[in-house]
C-alpha cells in the first residue's frame, strides 16, 4: 500500500529557522523539496544561503570523540546551541597548548624519522661521513639506483678505474650504494652513472660520525619524541575524559544543529516590508501533517499550508510505503523492479503471496522446507536481511507443498501425499493426450494470474485516466476479453462441455484484437486528439500485422512459461531420487552422509534456481503487464 501525502508549505520569520526545524520538523516524516524549483509562482524569492556556523565545531569535536577511549559509554543530556559551542571552546583552550606542543614534537618525529629512513640503508659503512665531506681530492656519492638497472651497472662501472663503486644494501626495488670518485673526473663519472639511473642522495650535515652510531642516535631521539608525544596524548585523554558527558552531548548537538542548517538549501526566502522570512516546502505523510499542524497551531509566526494531491500543480509526490510487517521484505523485490508512482498500485503484496505459493510448488518439501523457515527466520532476527525473511516466507510455502506431495528431504514414503507425486501423477488432456498433472495446473495457474494482472492494468489505468490504456492496450480491457475467452474456451474443452456458437466466438476473438490492433487512433479519437488516422496508410496496415502477430505470440509465450513451474516441481522430486539411489536406499543400506550431503547442495543449490525463476515469472510475465515503477522513493530528510 502506498501512504497518503500532504504538500505543505511551512513559513516564518527567518531568525527562528533553526528553532522550528530543531523543535517542530524533526520530529515528523518529511521529504523536503527545493523551494525555489517548487513555488515557481510566488514572485521574489531568493536562495536561503548562510555559511553553516557549526561545521568547523563539529568536525574539532569528532575530532575531540575520536580521541576518546569508550566515547559510546558516556551518557548525553541534551544541550541547547550556545551550551554546545561554550563546551567545545573552553575543551578546545584546555587541550590548545598541549595540542600545540603535540603538533611540535609531530613536525619533529617525522624529520628525524625521514632521517632514520635515509641513512638506515647506509648504517653498515665504515666511513665517517663528516671526514668522507672534508676530502679535498676524491669526491664521494651516496645513492640508490633500481635493481632492473643495478646489473647494468656492474657490467660497466665496477670494473671502471675512476670510480669505486660499494653495495650497502638493497630490497625488492633497489640497491643502495656508495662511489669514490677522484675530484678531476667527477662531472664525467657522475653523467656516466646518472646516465644509468643511479638516484644520488644528499646526507644533511648533521648527519656526523659512523653511519651506525648516527642510526642509532636517530633512532634513540625518535623513541624519546615518541614518549613525549604519548604522554602529552595521555594528558589529552584525561582532559577529554573529564568532560566526556558534556562532549558528547555537544556532539550530537552540533550534528543536528549542523543537519538543521544544512536544510536551508531546500529553502527560500523572502522579505516582507521589513521582515524576512523562510518557506520550507516538501511532502508529509497525512497522518504527520495533521500533527504538525497541530504542534504549531500556538505558534504566533509559523504558518503552514496543506494541499492534497490533486490541488497542487509541483511536482508529482514522492512514494513511501506502508505495509503489514509480514510483507516488509518483499518491499525490495519492488524496489528493485522501481518505486511504484504516487497513483500507482503498490504490488508488494501480490508479489509476496506469488512468490511464496509458486517458490513452495516448485520446491515442494517438509524437511528442506522447514530448514528454510529456520534459517531464514533465525538470520531474519540477527541480521534484519529482506533476503533472510523472504526465504523464511518462501520455506513455509516449501512446506506446505511438501505435505501436498508428500515429500520429506526426498522420501515420499514416510509421509502419505494429501494431493499427488509429482513425477508419476499424470491425466488426459483433449487434443494433446496425458500430461502430467502439475503441468496443466502449472498453466492454469499461470492463465489466472495472467487474467488477474489484467485486471490491476485496468486498475492502474483507471487511477491515471489513460483511456488508451484502458480500453484498447494488450493488457486493457481489449486484452482481457479477448484472453479470458481464450482460457474459457479451454476450459470448455477440458471439461468436454460445448463451444459458443461462432457468432460469440468471433466477437470474443475478433474484435478485441481488431481494438488492439487500432489501439492508437482509437486512442486519440477517445481523447479527442488531432490526427486520428496516420499519414502512411500501408506502412501502418503491415506495422499493425506485425505487432498483433507479436501481441498473440506473447500471449501464447507467456502462458506457457508457467510450465517451469510444473518442471521444477518434478526435477525436484527427480533429483532427490537420484540422491537417496546414491545412498543406496533402495538396496537397504542407506548411507545417510549421502542423505545428509544430497540435502545440503539440492536445498542450496536448486532452491537459488528456483529463487532467480520464480522472481523472472514475477517481473517478465507479470510486472510488465500492469506496472511501471517510475516513482521516486520517500526520503525523509531525519534519514538522509
Amino acid at each position: 500500500m502506498i501512504e497518503k501525502m500532504k504538500f505543505v508549505s511551512i513559513t516564518g520569520p527567518k531568525e527562528d529557522f533553526d528553532r522550528m526545524v530543531g523543535t517542530y520538523l524533526s520530529n515528523y516524516e518529511v521529504h523536503l523539496e527545493n523551494a525555489l524549483s517548487e513555488l515557481k509562482t510566488i514572485q521574489n524569492l531568493r536562495p536561503f544561503i548562510e555559511q553553516n556556523p557549526y561545521k568547523d565545531k563539529l568536525a574539532q569535536v569528532n575530532l575531540y570523540v575520536k580521541a576518546l577511549p569508550d566515547a559510546e559509554a558516556a551518557a548525553t543530556p541534551p544541550m541547547d546551541a550556545k551550551e554546545a559551542l561554550e563546551v567545545v571552546e573552553r575543551i578546545r583552550q584546555s587541550v590548545a597548548s598541549l595540542e600545540t606542543a603535540d603538533s611540535g614534537l609531530n613536525r619533529e618525529l617525522d624529520r628525524i624519522r625521514s632521517l632514520k629512513a635515509l641513512i638506515e640503508p647506509f648504517k653498515e659503512i665504515s666511513v665517517d661521513l663528516q671526514k668522507v665531506r672534508e676530502f679535498r681530492f676524491i669526491k664521494v656519492r651516496f645513492g640508490r639506483i633500481a635493481n632492473e638497472h643495478y646489473k647494468r651497472l656492474e657490467h660497466y662501472m665496477l670494473d671502471d678505474e675512476n670510480s669505486i663503486f660499494y653495495k650497502c644494501g638493497s630490497d625488492l626495488e633497489y640497491v643502495w650504494g656508495v662511489y669514490f670518485v677522484p675530484e678531476t673526473v667527477s662531472m664525467k663519472v657522475d653523467a656516466m652513472y646518472a646516465s644509468m639511473y643511479f638516484e644520488r642522495m644528499e646526507l644533511p650535515d648533521e648527519c656526523e660520525g659512523m653511519p651506525m652510531e648516527v642510526y642509532l642516535d636517530l633512532d634513540a631521539k625518535c623513541r624519546d619524541l615518541e614518549a613525549k608525544a604519548e604522554e602529552i596524548r595521555k594528558q589529552k585523554v584525561q582532559i577529554l575524559e573529564s568532560q566526556a558527558q558534556k562532549l558528547m552531548s555537544a556532539k550530537e548537538s552540533l550534528e543536528s544543529l549542523s543537519e538543521s542548517f544544512d536544510i536551508r538549501k531546500l529553502a527560500a526566502c523572502f522579505q516582507e516590508e521589513d521582515a524576512v522570512f523562510y518557506i520550507l516546502c516538501g511532502w508529509m505523510p497525512a497522518s504527520d501533517a495533521r500533527a504538525f499542524a497541530e504542534a504549531i497551531k500556538e505558534e504566533e509566526h509559523t504558518f503552514c499550508m496543506q494541499e492534497d494531491v490533486g490541488e497542487q500543480a509541483f511536482q508529482g509526490p514522492p512514494t513511501k510505503l506502508k505495509n503489514p510487517r509480514i510483507f516488509k521484505p518483499f518491499e525490495m523485490f519492488t524496489k528493485m523492479y522501481g518505486m511504484p508512482s504516487y497513483n500507482e498500485m503498490d504490488p508488494t503484496i501480490f508479489i509476496a503471496l506469488t512468490y511464496t505459493i509458486i517458490f513452495g510448488a516448485m520446491f515442494g518439501d517438509v524437511g528442506q522446507g522447514l530448514v528454510l523457515v529456520v534459517g531464514g527466520a533465525l538470520l531474519y532476527k540477527w541480521k534484519k536481511n529482506n533476503l533472510a525473511g523472504i526465504i523464511a516466507c518462501a520455506g513455509v510455502f516449501s512446506t506446505i507443498f511438501g505435505v501436498l506431495f508428500g515429500s520429506v528431504f526426498g522420501f515420499e514414503d514416510v509421509i502419505e501425499a494429501v494431493w499427488l507425486h509429482p513425477r508419476t501423477n499424470t491425466m488426459q488432456v483433449p487434443l494433446i493426450g496425458e500430461l502430467n498433472t502439475v503441468f496443466v495446473v502449472a498453466i492454469g495457474l499461470g492463465m489466472g494470474l495472467i487474467l488477474l494482472t489484467m485486471l490491476f492494468h485496468i486498475i492502474n489505468a483507471i487511477r491515471e485516466k489513460d483511456k488508451e490504456a484502458l480500453f484498447f492496450d494488450t493488457n486493457g480491457v481489449a486484452g482481457l476479453v479477448f484472453y479470458a475467452s481464450v482460457v474459457t474456451v479451454a476450459v470448455l474443452l477440458m471439461t468436454h462441455h460445448p463451444m459458443p456458437a461462432t457468432v460469440v466466438l468471433l466477437v470474443m476473438f475478433v474484435l478485441p484484437l481488431l481494438l488492439i490492433a487500432l489501439k492508437e487512433p482509437l486512442g486519440k479519437l477517445v481523447e479527442h486528439k488531432a490526427g486520428v488516422m496516420p499519414k502512411e496508410k500501408g506502412m501502418f496496415v503491415i506495422q499493425t500485422f506485425f505487432e498483433l502477430f507479436e501481441v498473440l505470440l506473447s500471449y501464447f509465450s507467456n502462458t506457457l512459461s508457467f510450465i517451469r513451474v510444473g518442471a521444477f516441481a518434478i526435477s525436484h522430486a527427480a533429483m532427490m531420487e537420484v540422491v537417496l539411489t546414491l545412498a543406496g536406499v533402495e538396496s537397504g543400506s542407506t548411507n545417510w552422509v549421502v542423505i545428509v550431503l544430497g540435502n545440503v547442495i539440492v536445498c542450496g543449490l536448486e532452491g537459488l534456481i528456483v529463487g532467480i525463476q520464480v522472481l523472472r515469472l514475477e517481473y517478465y510475465e507479470m510486472f510488465s503487464r500492469f506496472y511501471k515503477g517510475t516513482g521516486r522513493e520517500f526520503i525523509s530528510y531525519k534519514t538522509k
